[in-house]
């Protein structure tokens, strides 16, 4: 998985590319712990995202838990495979998706 990270002034804005799974996810969930303390908000743009497993749903769910006390998270140009999966665990009810 690649992952492109900006910081556009308080927005941590995250690029997704390839599999979020378990060998995968602790590299994101590295980087959301080293940049989430100076964001206030994240945006998480998941456009090249092919594939998300539990793991992949676990890490976005400590980032919404890291940014529920700022201004926080949301997820953006999801495609139909990764929204399946929103939709079957409930995280499309809990994720701000646009």
């Amino acid at each position: 998985m690649t992952i492109q990270k900006n910081m556009n002034g308080k927005t941590l804005e995250i690029g997704l590319e390839g599999r979020l799974d378990t060998t995968t996810a602790p590299q994101l969930e590295e980087v959301i712990t080293r940049e989430a303390p100076q964001a206030e908000s994240i945006v998480f743009d998941l456009t090249q995202l092919v594939y998300i497993s539990s793991a992949g749903l676990r890490v976005l769910l400590m980032a919404h838990k890291l940014m529920s006390d700022k201004e926080g998270m949301k997820v953006t140009h999801v495609n139909g495979l990764v929204q399946e999966v929103f939709d079957v665990t409930g995280f499309s009810d809990l994720l701000v998706i646009e």
